[in-house]
């Protein structure tokens, strides 16, 4: 692992030298890498982006992205960010909790009332915040992504947290994702994503929990045959780049990179509610039952967690209760 790190540290830097540190007559060449496909709602959302970046900035500024994890799984690309091998990663809160302890609060389950509630955080001031507080980390967020309500999926119905009991979970490397399927009664198994259809489709693990979009494309629709839509968590993704990147650029091209980025994320919400009912309507298609669930024994299940975050994380937990009033 540590090998291929570091051929990729090599290979990606020596890619970059007439990236960011270009001379002042070149262009400034951001690379972004993320780790779906390019037919996924978040690429095209991101591609809207850089085509305006280059727009606005008359070519001065380009984004040249890196789809389906060429560089990487998205911890390596976080790493590679932080080494200045890499510029832009697409990540999600779960994996940011590592790096930045704020964005542990959008792992809360049934965190949002509904859809608005969670919109509102992200684009008030509560979301700016979470963005800015990764800058000792050598990176801040440029926008969210909307990544839809995360629920389980195996090969059974999972209707109650019982239904989950003695179960191993796919879970993302995540403290709060790994607590809360312990509080409803399964076993976590943190596990790369690329690695989930293979362990399914062989007993590896027996469920996972994602979003209905990253369940149809991924292909885990032909190996887990019930999607339980208990919603638990709404967990955004995340644009984030490097602070030496974006200090680098001019006050200008930081505005003109920074307003991309908010409009890639009211375009994504466009998108996203098409692919949600496209896969859903093809896992449909080759026998996926989707299974309305009482979420009040979930709620209950996890309330626990709440009760550790404020005897044990009292700033987490004022940071919760904010986002629990805005309106």
């Amino acid at each position: 692992m540590k090998t291929r790190k570091s051929l990729l540290t090599a290979v990606i830097g020596a890619a970059l030298t007439f990236g960011v540190s270009a001379q002042a007559f070149a262009a400034t060449t951001l690379k972004l890498s993320h780790n779906h496909t390019r037919d996924h709602a978040v690429h095209k959302a991101m591609d809207a982006m850089a085509k305006e970046v280059r727009k606005t900035t008359d070519g001065e500024v380009r984004i040249r992205i890196y789809p389906d994890a060429q560089l990487g799984s998205q911890r390596e690309s976080m790493e590679l960010m932080q080494n200045g091998a890499l510029h832009m990663v697409k990540t999600n809160a779960a994996e940011l909790e590592a790096f930045a302890p704020a964005y542990s609060a959008f792992n809360m389950p049934y965190l949002f009332r509904d859809q608005a509630h969670f919109y509102a955080t992200q684009e008030g001031q509560i979301g700016e915040e979470i963005l800015e507080s990764s800058r000792d980390s050598g990176f801040i967020g440029l926008t969210y992504y909307d990544a839809g309500a995360r629920s389980f999926y195996t090969n059974k119905p999972i209707n109650t947290p019982e239904d989950l009991k003695g179960l191993k979970v796919r879970v993302q490397p995540s403290p709060s994702a790994i607590a809360m399927v312990e509080a409803l009664g399964g076993n976590p198994t943190p596990l790369a994503y690329g690695e989930l259809y293979t362990a399914l489709q062989q007993g590896v693990v027996d469920a996972a929990e994602n979003n209905i979009p990253s369940y149809g494309m991924s292909r885990h629709s032909e190996v887990s045959k019930y999607f339980s839509l208990d919603e638990h968590t709404m967990v955004p993704d995340v644009l984030v780049i490097s602070t030496d990147a974006f200090d680098g650029l001019s006050e200008e091209h930081q505005q003109a990179v920074k307003t991309a980025a908010l409009n890639s994320m009211q375009l994504m919400k466009t998108l996203w509610a098409e692919s949600e009912k496209e896969e859903r309507v093809k896992a449909e298609e080759i026998g996926v039952k989707f299974v309305n669930v009482d979420k009040a024994p979930f709620v209950t299940a996890v309330q626990p967690m709440y009760d550790d975050v404020k005897k044990n994380n009292p700033e987490l937990f004022a940071l919760i209760e904010r986002i629990q009033s805005v309106k």
